[in-house]
Parts: structure tokens; C-alpha cells; sequence
């Protein structure tokens, strides 16, 4: 044979058409777009608090505030309460988080990997709880929590939100997605099922351990409804209520007080998404898999 009739082809290039091309940067323009317009309400939110009291609701909208001025973020700390409200927030949110991680990845355990009789039947049962409106039994947890002494305390917020539906669905999901194989191996090396949750399962979990993370920060974090019904003394308020007392006689008309405290309770969640981003993509991508 020749050294011609020894040579490979050449690899084939795939080559994306000028149409293509085209439409392509069409779509990014258009998401872009897109994008942009998603963000204009936290850009005016911003810019508002930015302004003097009087020109956020002036007509026709200024976007840039003139004068600019910061001293809506210097007296939101002197003339309310804020340090207390984020301190409670923060503690709720972090310790409600954690506990519906636990609770959720230890049940989930035992309704993907371990058989049972009724196991399916009762997960969905405990799953269609999910459908269930919580102003159907709202009062009765009130009634709940107020014969246990518990009304007016965090604890009463930590307890009922420390269990959910949902975060054992999502875990769920994700461990059928890991190979039985793991299981059963680590069962014939003698180890418990404990220690295949926590040594096996738990560290291949990450993506769906931080997705519930930050869903259950969020949901915690932004929670009204519950802090206002069970925190009636102002040394517990979450910032949600703190920020919607200020619409009072004492506040009412400062509303670029009020978009400054608007802005700094959405810089934890920002800051937590943006950390956990790429785990929260994956986890949300993977989930529902099966290996």
C-alpha cells in the first residue's frame, strides 16, 4: 500500500449556516432582552431608594436618582429595628433550612432505598399533603401551638416548618436516581443504613441538597403569613413584618426609606443564589433521573 492509501480522511468540520447563525443571535438578543426586562422592577427598586422621598412616585418616572443620596440606608438602622428583624430572620431561615435537609434526606432514604410494606401508598399519602391549602388547617395549628405554650415564641415557626412535603419528594427523586448497586454493597460489608445514608448517599446528594437548601432559605426568608400570625412581640418580628410596619403613620410617606429596607432583605437571598447557583442547576436538572 501507498502512503496515499494509508492516509485517514480527514475529519469532517460541521459547519452552522448563515440562517442558523442569524437566528441564533435573534434568540440571545430576544432572551437578552428578556432578561433586562425581568430586572427593570429591582432596578427602579434600587434607584428609588436611592432618591429623595419625594420624587419616587414622580411623573414622568426618573430611572437615575438626582440628587443622589444614601442617607435612607444610614437612618433605616438608626430610626427601625432592622438588626433585630435580620437576626431573627437569619436564625429562622438557617435553622428551618437544616432541619428540612435532615428530615427530608433521612425520610426520602427510606422511601427510595429501603422496602417496606405500604412504603409506597404511604409516600404518596404523605406527598398529596402538598395539595393540601394551608389556610385549610391553619387554625388548628394555631390552637395547636397555643395550648403547647409555644405561641409567641421562634420555636413555634421552626416546628411546623421543620418537616416538608415537598424537600422528601425532591430527595427522593434524586436518590432513585444513584445505583442500587452502592446500597447493596455497602449492606454486604456490613454497613447499616445509617451509614449508607451518611457516608454513601449524602455526599453523592450535593446538587439536591443545595436546591432544597436555598428553595427552603427563600421560602423561610420571605415567609408573611406565618411570623405575622405566631410573633405578636416586636423583639421577634422577621423582616417581612418589620417591613411592612413601616407603612404606618410614622412612614407612610417615606417610601425611599422603605425600598432601602426592600433592598437589603433581598441581598442575602442574592447572595446565597449566586453562591449556590451551579449546584442548584444541576440538582434541578438531575432530579427525577433514574440511573
Amino acid at each position: 500500500m501507498t502512503t496515499k492509501q494509508l492516509a485517514l480522511p480527514a475529519p469532517r468540520v460541521k459547519t452552522t449556516s448563515p440562517l442558523k447563525r442569524v437566528g441564533r443571535g435573534f434568540l440571545y438578543i430576544g432572551l437578552l432582552a428578556f432578561s433586562l426586562w425581568l430586572l427593570l422592577p429591582f432596578f427602579w427598586l434600587v434607584m428609588s431608594s436611592l432618591k429623595m422621598s419625594n420624587d419616587v412616585f414622580s411623573i414622568p418616572i426618573t430611572w437615575w436618582p438626582d440628587p443622589l443620596t444614601w442617607q435612607h440606608y444610614s437612618d433605616i438602622w438608626q430610626k427601625t429595628n432592622m438588626v433585630t428583624w435580620i437576626r431573627n430572620s437569619l436564625f429562622l431561615a438557617t435553622i428551618v433550612t437544616l432541619l428540612q435537609v435532615l428530615t427530608g434526606s433521612f425520610a426520602a432514604y427510606g422511601f427510595a432505598k429501603m422496602r417496606f410494606r405500604g412504603r409506597d401508598v404511604l409516600f404518596l399519602a404523605y406527598v398529596g399533603t402538598i395539595a393540601v391549602p394551608w389556610q385549610s388547617y391553619m387554625i388548628p395549628q394555631f390552637i395547636m401551638m397555643s395550648q403547647f405554650k409555644l405561641s409567641n415564641t421562634l420555636l413555634s415557626i421552626i416546628l411546623l416548618q421543620a418537616f416538608g412535603a415537598f424537600g422528601v419528594f425532591l430527595m427522593k427523586q434524586f436518590y432513585e436516581s444513584i445505583p442500587e448497586e452502592l446500597s447493596e454493597s455497602a449492606r454486604l460489608d456490613g454497613l447499616s443504613e445509617y451509614g449508607i445514608w451518611r457516608r454513601i448517599i449524602l455526599p453523592l446528594s450535593t446538587p439536591a441538597i443545595a436546591t432544597l437548601s436555598l428553595l427552603t432559605f427563600v421560602n423561610t426568608w420571605n415567609d408573611y403569613m406565618g411570623p405575622l400570625i405566631y410573633l405578636r412581640d416586636r423583639d421577634l418580628w422577621t423582616i417581612q413584618i418589620g417591613l411592612r410596619n413601616m407603612v404606618s403613620n410614622q412612614f407612610d410617606a417615606n417610601y425611599a426609606l422603605m425600598f432601602a429596607g426592600l433592598t437589603i432583605s433581598i441581598i442575602p437571598i442574592t447572595i446565597i443564589f449566586l453562591l449556590g447557583q451551579r449546584y442548584f442547576v444541576e440538582g434541578i436538572a438531575t432530579t427525577g433521573m433514574k440511573g
